[in-house]
């Protein structure tokens, strides 16, 4: 069950704080990260004046951390080319990377939602929880500069790298390993569906021939078939480990 906030400013600032020491920063200006927390489906529900929820504080979060991204990347990989690490930035901003990256700091639990976007899941939707971090990042760079929204990336979200571009490529990885060792081959099946039009997810099964190996859920099938590429990679990889034990 969600967490409602309360309309008490008191309970909004007490809630900010908390947020504030999972993240190991202290805004000066709190109204920049009480706008990064709020979704436009509260600020729609409160009739609050324009402009007042996150979606312009995601914009610039984005463009920052593209920047921070690619110095990372651009020092720490010295001999990729170019090409590769355009890819290489890409999976690590992504929506489902971001997204996967906020269960550390709880954002979540912090979003002000509007009451039916609540009740329909909206804590845990990707593209929520991916544009509140770029907003928190948006907001952390016009309190505080380009020094602290670095330090935040680099400790929250430039973590894990080789796992974050595993999730990326997963499907190209997978048909490798796939026509590599097995001579049935992989295909993807969708085997559900749900939810409105506007915010459907697809539910895929990805098998080698008959065989289920993996499955996946996603607001489209191109991401329902990625997470359950990803899920069967990580299947194998155990399945391998083991038999390695065995011998």
């Amino acid at each position: 069950m969600g967490f409602f906030y309360s309309d008490k400013q008191e309970d909004h600032m007490r809630r900010q704080n908390e947020f504030e020491t999972l993240i190991g920063y202290e805004f000066k200006n709190p109204h920049l990260l009480q706008q990064a927390l709020t979704h436009s489906s509260y600020a729609n529900e409160k009739h609050m004046k324009k402009h007042s929820d996150n979606e312009r504080l995601e914009f610039l979060g984005d463009a920052v951390l593209e920047v921070i991204s690619s110095e990372f990347l651009f020092t720490n990989y010295p001999d990729l080319p170019e090409g590769n690490l355009t890819k290489l930035r890409a999976s690590l901003v992504c929506e489902p990377t971001l997204a996967a990256c906020t269960p550390q700091i709880q954002l979540g639990e912090f979003i002000r939602l509007g009451k039916g976007e609540d009740m329909t899941g909206g804590r845990t939707r990707k593209s929520i929880l991916s544009d509140a971090l770029e907003a928190v990042i948006g907001a952390i760079y016009l309190d505080g500069g380009f020094t602290n929204a670095k330090e935040f990336i680099l400790k929250f979200i430039l973590t894990d790298i080789e796992h974050k571009k595993l999730f990326y490529d997963s499907k190209t990885i997978l048909q490798e390993v796939v026509q590599g060792h097995y001579e049935e081959s992989l295909n993807y099946k969708l085997i559900g569906e749900s939810g409105p039009d506007h915010d459907k997810s697809f539910s895929v099964e990805v098998r080698i021939g008959e065989k289920v190996i993996g499955t996946g859920t996603g607001h489209t099938k191109k991401a329902a078939e990625q997470e359950a590429a990803y899920q069967a990679l990580l299947i194998l990889k155990a399945d391998e480990l083991k038999a390695a034990g065995k011998q």
